[in-house]
């Protein structure tokens, strides 16, 4: 008898977090049989639904894979997949959901700060007509100068330039919808940015706030120094977002703005001469409109470099620019007579006419 496709999977990034993977994944399998908190009075939400539980070793050095396997050994549910080396949460979350078989998608960190508890209640509210549910730490038990200060900064910036606001783009906590993640393509360290690209498809985003635990076991992964990534990576999702189909536009702007700049200081030296007669050779201001002019052609020559390599990489794998949500129309054909066909003997005859 074929297998039934789980309804709602679980990805799990981790990096050698051997002593948090096995309470995370009795958490996790507590909740999602019913057994763990009730919802809803006495009927727990998970009680009559499949799942899966995805852990994504990347390339843990501590053991965490043989605990990953004995689990898999013993629950039919878990799937395992292991890096050749670590690769970044990113690559890991990205193979997460490319292995997906359930319609709903639920990501959570593996070192027990995201309380599985909480899966419910996101699951409840994707059934409010919501795509993607984001996690928000309200209150958080991290370190107030390394973790606490640079993500607020960085959400309050990413929030401002990708026109997405939420409180807590780096809580990796979120259920998504399944169709949602199979448009979205992952790079760098972009994965803190799927609901910006999702919302940018179209899709209907929400956030809801979630109990944030304090680490108990093994060590953060991250500091001060993705900071760094981060903007960078803004940098790359606001172009991708906004310029992706029309690059033309962000490098004629920038070369309108340099030409503009070089029509001021060439009427500058031209009034310096007439005005005052200072020699133009002497002038810095000419120097200055030269490499102006060169700049203005430069850019608007990569803008139109950008568009011919945007439409090739469009049109040569045949993406569209556009998400279809849904399509609505009649299940029954209308017959075209201008395309029927008619044998290479001519139309059949029931009878011959005499």
């Amino acid at each position: 008898m074929e297998e039934q496709c789980p309804q709602v999977t679980v990805v799990t990034p981790l990096l050698d977090e051997r002593d948090n993977i096995r309470p995370l994944y009795e958490q996790i399998t507590k909740t999602l049989t019913g057994r763990g908190e009730a919802v809803d009075g006495n009927k727990p939400v998970f009680g009559g639904y499949n799942y899966e539980i995805i852990f994504v070793d990347d390339g843990s050095t501590d053991g965490s894979f043989n605990i990953l396997a004995a689990i898999q050994k013993a629950d039919a549910k878990v799937r395992v997949i292991r890096f050749r080396k670590n690769f970044g949460q990113t690559a890991a979350l990205s193979a997460g959901f490319a292995h997906a078989r359930g319609g709903i998608v639920i990501a959570i960190d593996a070192d027990l700060q995201n309380d599985p508890a909480d899966i419910p209640k996101m699951i409840e509210k994707l059934s409010e007509g919501y795509d993607v549910v984001s996690g928000w730490r309200k209150k958080r038990h991290d370190h107030f100068v390394t973790r606490l200060i640079p993500s607020k900064i960085a959400n309050w910036l990413i929030s401002r330039i990708t026109g997405v606001k939420l409180h807590d783009y780096g809580c990796t906590l979120k259920a998504y919808r399944k169709e949602v993640l199979d448009k979205t393509k992952l790079y760098g360290e972009m994965h803190r940015f799927l609901p910006a690209l999702a919302s940018w498809s179209g899709a209907k985003i929400t956030e809801m706030v979630v109990n944030h635990r304090p680490r108990t076991a093994g060590a953060a992964k991250y500091g001060l120094a993705r900071t760094w990534k981060v903007l960078l990576d803004l940098m790359t999702i606001k172009f991708l977002g906004s310029y992706s189909t029309k690059p033309i536009y962000i490098f004629g702007g920038l070369g309108l703005a340099s030409a503009l700049g070089a029509i001021v200081c060439g009427l500058a030296v031209l009034y310096q001469k007439i005005a005052h007669d200072f020699p133009m050779n002497r002038n810095p201001l000419l120097v200055l409109t030269a490499i102006l002019i060169t700049t203005t052609i430069q850019f608007i020559l990569m803008g139109l470099l950008a568009e011919l390599l945007v439409r090739t990489y469009h049109e040569s794998q045949d993406r569209p620019t556009y998400v279809i949500k849904e399509i609505l129309e009649s299940s029954r054909e209308k017959e075209n007579p201008a395309t029927k066909t008619q044998s290479p003997q001519g139309p059949l005859r029931g009878h011959e006419e005499e």
